[in-house]
Parts: C-alpha cells; structure tokens; sequence
C-alpha cells in the first residue's frame, strides 16, 4: 500500500507542476458555470411564460419541481462536459512518462506493475474529485434560494462519480498504447463518445445485439441516476468497466515490460 501512496503522490504532484491542473480546471469550472447561468436562463424565462399563460387562462399554473429539473439538466451537461475534461486528465499518465524516457525506469523500480496502475488511478481520482467539488457552487446557489430534495443531488452525484471513474480508467489503458499526448487525448475522447453513442447503432439491430448495445450505453446508466433512481446494475455496471479498464491498462503494462 505505501508504494500505491508513494507513486500516487508523485503523479498528483506532477499534475499541479504543470499547467495541467489549472488549465482543467479553469476550463471545467468555466463550463459549468456556462451551463448552469443559461440552464436557469431558461428556467426562468419558462417560468415567466407560465405566469403569463395563467393570467391570461385565470388559472393557476400546474406544479413544476423547477429544482429537480435544474438539477438533473445540469448533472446532464456536467457529464457531457467530462467527455472534453477526463482525456485531458488521463493523456499524460502514461504517454509521459513514455516521452521523456522514464517509462522504463518506473517499469524497472521495486514497485509492481499493479501498484503503478493503482496509484496513478489514485491521483487521476482525487484530482477528479476536485473537479467535482467544484459544482458544489451551484448546489448550494439552489439550497440558498430554492428547496430542493436532497436524494436526487445524491444520486446524481454517485452516477457522476462512478461515470468520472469509469472512463477516467479507460482513458488511462489507453495513454499506455502511445507516447503523444495529443493522440492519446484524442483517442480517449474516440473511446469514450463511442460508449455514449453506441446505443444508437442498437437501432434496427436485433433483439439480442440491441440489448447488448443498449446496456454498453453509458449514458443509459447515467440518466438513471441524474433521474434520482440508485440501480445495483448501474453501480456494477460502472464499477465493471473501472475493473476493465484497471485491468487492459495493467495487462499493457505487463506487455510493455516483456518487450522492454
């Protein structure tokens, strides 16, 4: 455990000595902040149609949980925005070291393959958890003026977290495959929209292969939290693809040092 800290440290170090971590950042809370102003630009202009509308009608408007609502659009936009934001996390992790040369003086240390893997997904982790704590702004911008249940923010904030974790470990499996940054970037990005949009090739597809497609969706599982429902196939399902991609970035590793 101390050499999974020791190696976790050193990568959570390395993302804060570089631009990296304020360049994320400031691009991560920029987004979210855009989405939320105009999510409640537009809360409040239907909120005024309403009011007119029943003036007009003379009777009142039906109820809206204008809070849930806001709340699971703006956890839809967060999850889209993580789509730019988690390859941009994972890209150096491995890529790096592979272009200055250190890969094969970390492959050769008294540490294991496994315990690499582990604490550079540590360090991607807490640095994602960071990012997350960030949108707490605008949880509490919705406590402060408004009353809105607790359950569904909770939900939405697991679905989010294990949706962050689960390609965030895909996207380090596949910073092992190359040494440019930018393309490992860039494949990740690949990687990860595909998982979002393969529920759409389910279409016309047969019974069999569109159930396949549809439950390799992550957005299928996403929605559901960001909905307020907590699903045990929906954490294994994200918990599932965290352990393969764990398991793909050490299985490379391992490759890496038979041909090293």
């Amino acid at each position: 455990m101390r050499n999974i800290f020791v190696i976790a440290q050193r990568e959570f170090k390395s993302y804060f000595s570089s631009p990296v971590a304020y360049v994320v950042l400031t691009i991560f809370i920029f987004l979210t902040g855009l989405a939320f102003t105009l999510l409640l630009g537009r809360m409040v202009e239907a909120s005024t149609e309403r009011a007119v509308q029943s003036a007009q009608t003379g009777q009142p408007p039906s109820p809206m949980d204008m809070p849930g609502i806001i709340i699971q659009n703006n956890f839809g936009w967060i999850g889209f925005i993580l789509l730019i934001i988690i390859p941009l996390l994972s890209m150096p992790l491995f890529s790096e070291e592979k272009k200055r040369g250190t890969m094969e003086l970390l492959l050769t240390a008294p540490v294991t393959d496994l315990q690499v893997v582990l604490g550079k997904f540590l360090a991607a982790s807490a640095f994602y958890v960071i990012l997350l704590l960030t949108t707490v702004v605008e949880t509490a911008l919705l406590y402060a003026y408004s009353k809105p249940a607790s359950g569904p923010i909770l939900a939405a904030y697991l679905g989010i977290l294990l949706y962050g974790l689960a390609i965030l470990s895909v996207g380090m499996f596949v910073s092992t495959l190359t040494e440019n940054q930018i393309v490992a970037g860039i494949l990740s990005f690949c990687v990860i929209l595909l998982l979002w949009l393969v529920d759409a090739f389910a279409r016309g597809a047969g019974a069999g292969v569109e159930g396949v497609l549809n439950y390799l969706s992550i957005v299928q599982h996403l929605n559901d939290f960001l909905s307020g429902v907590i699903s045990t196939s929906h954490i294994v399902f994200f918990l599932s693809l965290t352990l393969v991609g764990l398991f793909l970035t050490y299985r490379s590793l391992d490759s890496l040092r038979w041909r090293g």
